[in-house]
């Protein structure tokens, strides 16, 4: 028997959430009452997830609820800012009680691990598609912004690149993976890390951040144009997971990395002078240097011999995928 709106509300989301002192007044009112914190700025962050597009229809519903936070906590990690409040609008074609349940437990996860209290929002509906908005607190003056890059800052990325965008691919059928790797990229895919740890370590070090959601090029650019600047990257720089080194060919698996999306690892640039406070801030084998920043227009990849390598996209476009070439594998003598 379908729940209506308010028990559906009651059932899975009211009471399940960490509560955080500064909520005055959070779900059951026609608006949240918050305290905002006197000696801080206030970060707002916005994500949609469509079925199909943002998330395939075969996800499991804990995933879902995982991915709809993390990608809203990364933009919180690409500010600088602490996470504090979030809103939920829940749109889905039934009140499935087993869906719904598994949904609530992902999001749910993800809150308690980094204290963020739901306080409102908005079930109706339609085609499943989840909205959350976030809401935190960074210092005045310390946010981290995509307009700060200078010639001679170093580019730098957290984590791997291109395994959401090969886990992608598997899922599509598009390559065989070994069981083990499979698993890997696929929690890639669903269940990305959010940088906060490593977003707040950068400030008053980074001159600039963005989170990579729809691959390292297309972000990166967003980085250029708002400081007015260019850059070189050198792709065998690019920090690559052994499923794209051992699976892929060395074109494809750049072509992942640069393009594929869907990684929410953070891009930053660092001037020379604070290269040692980044050492200091972040250990040595969660960032890696990728290229840098030029006073030249325009971004430039270029492969170990120098030459200039196009990618096969700049970065997430809807309905488009990357073309698969698989690493050719040597024979053995017997």
């Amino acid at each position: 028997m379908p729940i209506n709106e308010f028990d559906l509300i009651t059932r899975y989301f009211s009471q399940k959430f960490p509560k955080r002192d500064d909520v005055i007044l959070g779900i059951g009112d026609d608006a949240a009452l918050c305290m905002i914190p006197s000696d801080m700025q206030l970060a707002i962050a916005i994500d949609t997830l469509v079925e199909g597009i943002h998330f395939p229809s075969m996800t499991r519903p804990k995933d879902i609820g995982y991915k709809a936070l993390a990608v809203n906590l990364s933009d919180m990690a690409a500010m600088g800012a602490v996470p504090a409040w979030m809103t939920l609008v829940l749109t889905c074609p039934e009140t499935n009680d087993a869906w719904l349940s598994q949904f609530s437990a992902g999001l749910k996860e993800l809150a308690e691990a980094h204290q963020v209290s739901l306080i409102g929002g908005d079930t109706t509906s339609g085609p499943l598609t989840i909205t959350v908005q976030i809401t935190g607190f960074v210092p005045p003056n310390c946010a981290l912004k995509r307009s700060g890059a200078q010639p001679g800052d170093g580019i730098y990325v957290t984590g791997t690149l291109g395994d959401a965008g090969l886990g992608l691919a598997a899922l599509q059928k598009q390559i065989v993976l070994p069981l083990p790797v499979l698993n890997f990229v696929e929690s890639r895919l669903n269940r990305p890390t959010p940088r906060l740890q490593e977003g707040q370590a950068l400030r008053g070090i980074a001159n600039s951040a963005i989170d990579i959601s729809d691959g390292l090029v297309a972000d990166l650019e967003h980085i250029l144009t708002a400081s007015g600047v260019g850059a070189s990257l050198a792709l065998d720089k690019l920090p690559l997971s052994n499923a794209l080194r051992d699976y892929l060919s060395s074109e494809s698996a750049w072509n992942f990395a640069l393009s594929s999306g869907d990684d929410y690892e953070l891009c930053f640039t660092v001037p020379q002078n604070q290269e040692s406070a980044l050492q200091n801030a972040l250990p040595p084998n969660s960032y890696t240097r990728i290229g840098t920043i030029e006073q030249n227009h325009g971004l430039r990849c270029r492969d170990g011999e120098g030459r200039i390598f196009i990618p096969q996209q700049k970065g997430y476009e809807h309905f488009v995928k990357l073309n698969v070439k698989p690493r050719k594998r040597r024979s053995r003598s017997r």
